[in-house]
């Protein structure tokens, strides 16, 4: 491998992964990243754990989503293992799926039968939270050498701080939007009920809790809707 060339590679990809413009955008472009960045990549995909189920965060290939299913139902797999929190690995590197996987015993039997040869993948993670594990998969065995796992390692480095910077960016987008949805459904029961600012504050959290629903969507309900809103 071209080290210097690589760094090129993460360095524009770095300014691609931050220029997406939400986390799922961001997710995606993740996976499609590392089938063309990494050497023999025929597929990738972000698998997370969610009280205990596998969930496929972005799927680049086909058949990342079957593999992701697999282990779910299984409840085994180097993915899902990578994934599940509280779990101290970061890496894991599978050379050949032909030879036997004494760890995951039933999915390296229905990985063959996808056609997997061989997988390695990392976690992503920043210093505050994992978001899910970045796994590679090729068709044929021996392709990923430490080399490339190393290759794995540092696109995933560029890859969690853009998804944890798409993230914020998400929340405080959700976060404007909650305030201006509240605002305007405000400024709606003052004028058509003669309210000052408080009561109607206090009129939108007494309907928030009696119906057992966000004071947003509630809010939200309240607004008029416009011509070619859905």
């Amino acid at each position: 491998m071209e080290w210097r060339e690589y760094a090129a590679q993460m360095a524009e990809l770095a300014r691609h992964l931050l220029a997406q413009g939400s986390t799922q955008e961001t997710l995606d472009a993740i996976a499609a990243s590392a089938v063309d960045v990494i050497e023999g990549c025929d597929a990738a995909g972000i698998l997370a754990v969610r009280k205990g189920r596998a969930v496929t965060l972005a799927a680049c290939g086909d058949m990342v989503e079957e593999s992701d299913r697999l282990q779910g139902e299984l409840g085994e797999g180097p993915c899902f293992d990578l994934a599940r929190q509280g779990n101290d690995a970061r890496t894991y590197r599978i050379a050949d799926m032909t030879e036997p996987q004494p760890g995951w015993p039933r999915y390296a039997k229905a990985a063959r039968a996808l056609g997997v040869g061989s997988m390695t993948g990392v976690l992503l993670y920043t210093d505050r939270e994992d978001f899910g594990a970045l796994n590679l998969y090729s068709t044929r065995p021996n392709t990923f050498t430490a080399d490339m796992e190393a290759a794995g390692w540092f696109l995933a480095s560029h890859a969690a701080v853009a998804l944890s910077s798409a993230r914020t960016i998400d929340q405080l987008e959700h976060a404007m939007e909650t305030r201006h949805a509240i605002g305007e459904a405000m400024g709606i029961l003052r004028e058509r009920h003669h309210l000052t600012e408080d009561d109607a504050f206090n009129v939108l959290r007494r309907l928030s809790q009696h119906h057992n629903v966000k004071l947003r969507d509630v809010a939200r309900q309240i607004r008029p809707t416009r011509p070619g809103a859905s």
